[in-house]
């Protein structure tokens, strides 16, 4: 990767295979205006050997990559998750208000908002078990971006340190241990915009404190919404030395409140009932918070973490309108109370096999103490009925293993494999759905990565994934909503990952990778938070291709270009039934042109993204076929050494395109009670222009 030094020199430093499993992932895809800072003859080219028991570019896969937490801040974007899409494939779109989790889609997977893509932010987990809103819930609007460090993401099932919820893959954001300079940005924009945040870092002799506030305000472009977003965070961290690493501190709080704009259907903006911005339900939205407190130690020998979250979540929507109740509406509260513990540790070992392999070892716990999830009847945000209200406790434990074998100057071998134990018991105010529920599952990994040349490196991997199923739906026997018998699922569902790839770059000017990939997954259960029960859907298969492309042109211009093509299909036959996978986009393609005025890139600068998703498969027969999306991100940013501006122009073409795309039946007043199957989407924001104001102290 490209590290900026003191001397404003460059270095070009491999990590060892120790750092590369704590950041899971390799550097493939790092940023482009970290490698043109300064004029060429200004580049020094430093190879840094890390511990003399691994050899340079420990990486497993061509599905790997890391980016700079400088990069994620320059790119124009509508919302805090869109950082995922720093990701190659991945999208990110929203159904509802500001404030919940975002929806996500990668590789054939409509990731809803986390079912099968893991994420963690500095050694924490964000997915939540048995979560109100839905299996692997993954809200990332606590994170304040300007404190990232790093990004690093691993796509497949072939990485031994991750467990649940990583079909698709993962991601692990790394913050802040330091700052270059306290800093304030002031943003203001459109639709009520504003947004405050300060950076600081105090030193206490060899130790320091880094902290980080951010106030936003949000009204949205609805005709009748007013989202009133009120976000508010604050992160501070403390790391000092101790024995022969680092101990690092941190604690974090987030509150938010907002009003929903859900999706609607076609019919009611075609009538005229309705324009485009418009809302059936006026009175949907929800509150959110999350605090915790987390520990991690790093050397180089040992790594470990420990942590306490604290969060919440009421969520109000509604999106069959008069469907289930024409008198008082469909309106439903989602509710989630829970405290997570939770740690790891590793260490990394030599190998006596050949010189310079090496094994990592290590153990994860977690447990989610849920004092209340539920699902509620509501009028006016106001309850009048329960669907179903339980307490859960799930306990996991998990230990790993990642070896990496050099066979041979050029070939190399990494085998992994990790045991997982999860145990839940749910107290029910339906005591036939109370219960306990256990299960264990191994899974292995491998791959081969070969050195063709300097330039070229050919990988192939396999591997075992698994994500596990909400504790409720594993010891339900009643129906909540219709009283009926129903049996219940299994507690941990097992994937199956095959990829080949390649990755190309002389690390200096241009990277590309490249991979063929197939995903087998068992069964696509998962439990329906908006209906609260457990649909037992089918066995599944995708694969596809992926290809990113950077190219850094000069020290003035840089492009880059991502593009993904998947085939999801259930792997069995229904009657009455298709195999087209509901909710997956086939096809994204995201690409980018920066221009810099100065080759240090102080001036102007000028910014051009474009994002396309295919038009979604939204029922099983794939004979509804919505528009596809595109959107044009522009900015204008000028830079000097203590202050910049910057001018952000989201959906620059104005497009009325959709940001996603549901089928299913809804009842509008007068209406036949059995309702109309019909589109329903959350339109993409109309243009929208930001301008922030960064100075350094």
């Amino acid at each position: 990767m490209v590290i900026k030094t003191d001397n404003g020199n460059h270095k070009v430093t491999t990590l060892t295979f120790a750092k590369t499993l704590t950041a899971s992932a390799i550097l493939l895809a790092t940023a482009p205006t970290l490698a043109l800072d300064d004029p060429e003859g200004d580049i020094e080219h430093i190879r840094v050997r890390g511990d003399s028991s691994v050899k340079d570019g420990e990486f497993i896969s061509a599905s790997q990559g890391w980016v700079s937490g400088d990069t994620m801040i320059d790119r124009p974007m509508l919302r805090a998750g869109e950082i995922l899409e720093f990701i190659p494939g991945m999208m990110v779109t929203q159904h509802s208000g500001s404030g919940k989790a975002n929806q996500y889609f990668l590789r054939g997977f409509n990731l809803d908002h986390g079912t099968d893509f893991t994420v963690s932010v500095d050694g924490m987990p964000v997915n939540m078990r048995s979560h109100g809103h839905g299996q692997g819930y993954s809200d990332l609007n606590f994170i304040i971006p300007e404190l990232i460090d790093s990004l690093s993401y691993f796509k497949g099932t072939y990485y031994a340190n991750i467990g649940d919820f990583s079909s698709a893959g993962g991601a692990i954001f790394n913050l802040r241990d330091s700052l270059e300079n306290n800093q304030v940005f002031l943003g203001l924009g459109e639709f009520g915009f504003k947004r405050a945040v300060a950076l600081n870092q105090f030193e206490t002799g060899e130790s320091r404190v880094v902290t980080a506030l951010e106030y936003q305000t949000y009204d949205g472009p609805w005709t009748d919404v007013d989202e009133d977003v009120k976000k508010k965070n604050a992160h501070i961290r403390y790391i000092t030395p101790m024995l022969d690493g680092q101990l690092t501190i941190t604690g974090m709080a987030y509150d938010n409140s907002w009003n929903g704009a859900d999706q609607v259907p076609e019919r009611a903006i075609q009538s005229g009932l309705i324009d485009r911005l418009g809302s059936i339900d006026t009175q949907v939205g929800g509150e959110s918070s999350r605090y915790s407190l987390s520990a991690n130690y790093a050397s180089d020998t040992w790594n470990a973490s420990i942590y306490a979250i604290d969060t919440e979540l009421s969520l109000f929507s509604n999106f069959t309108y008069f469907l289930d109740n024409p008198e008082r509406g469909d309106q439903f509260e989602q509710a989630d109370d829970r405290k997570i513990y939770g740690g790891e540790i590793f260490t990394t070992l030599p190998l006596a096999i050949t010189e310079g392999s090496s094994i990592t070892l290590g153990g994860q716990w977690r447990f989610d103490d849920i004092d209340n999830v539920g699902l509620y009847r509501t009028q006016n945000l106001t309850r009048f009925g329960t669907v179903r209200e339980d307490a859960v406790e799930s306990n996991s434990y998990a230990l790993f293993a990642q070896s990496n074998i050099f066979l041979n100057d050029r070939l190399s071998l990494s085998l992994g494999g990790r045991y997982d134990y999860l145990d839940v018991d749910v107290d029910s105010d339906l005591d036939a759905n109370s219960g306990s529920a256990d299960d264990g599952i191994f899974t292995l990994k491998a791959g081969l990565k070969y050195l063709l040349s300097e330039q070229l490196t050919a990988f192939a991997n396999i591997g075992q994934g698994y994500h596990s199923n909400d504790a409720r739906g594993a010891t339900i026997t009643v129906d909540p909503v219709s009283g009926d018998a129903t049996e219940p699922s299994p507690l941990l569902v097992k994937s199956l990952g095959y990829e080949a790839g390649v990755n190309f770059t002389d690390n200096r000017t241009y990277n590309v990778s490249a991979a063929l990939w197939r995903l087998e997954l068992d069964s696509e259960l998962v439990y329906v938070g908006d209906a609260g029960f457990t649909e037992a859907s089918r066995p599944s298969e995708r694969h596809g291709i992926e290809v990113s492309a950077y190219y850094w042109v000069n020290h003035h211009l840089t492009t880059d270009i991502e593009a993904a093509w998947t085939k999801a299909r259930f792997s069995d036959s229904v009657e009455g039934e298709g195999r087209h996978i509901d909710g997956t986009v086939p096809g994204v393609v995201s690409a980018g042109l920066t221009y810099f005025q100065n080759s240090n890139q102080l001036g102007f600068s000028y910014t051009l993204r474009g994002r396309y998703l295919s038009s979604r498969t939204v029922e099983s027969f794939d004979e509804v076929s919505p528009p596809s999306t595109f959107l044009m991100n522009a900015q204008v940013a000028y830079r000097q050494p203590m202050w910049d501006v910057t001018l952000e122009v989201l959906n620059a073409l104005d497009s009325d395109d959709h940001d996603i795309d549901y089928f299913y039946a809804s009842r509008l007043p007068g209406e036949p009670e059995d309702g109309i199957e019909d589109l329903h989407y959350h339109p993409v924001e109309p243009r929208n222009v930001r301008l922030t104001v960064s100075l350094k102290y």
